[in-house]
């Protein structure tokens, strides 16, 4: 299974054991996943890290000094 983490800005909007929906947005050297309807965001991802799944499910949700970080995990191999 293959985790990522996502940033959310506020409380509440996410439950872990939610199974979540992801966009992916394009840049010009990398990708980025937001948890639809844009309730969190992923960092830049490498063209050769691509995420094949657009369904996961939140495994945990932790409150940092920086903000609420969402690791959501995905039906496919995890990235090396």
């Amino acid at each position: 299974m293959r985790q990522m983490e996502f940033k959310m800005e506020r409380p509440g909007l996410l439950e872990e054991g939610q199974d979540i929906t992801v966009t992916e947005g394009v840049l010009p050297s990398n990708y980025y996943y937001t948890i639809d309807p844009s309730l969190a965001m992923s960092a830049n991802i490498p063209f050769r890290n691509r995420l094949q799944s657009k369904r996961g499910k939140v495994v945990k949700i932790e409150e940092t000094p920086r903000g609420f970080y969402v690791t959501a995990e995905f039906d496919e191999p995890e990235v090396k």
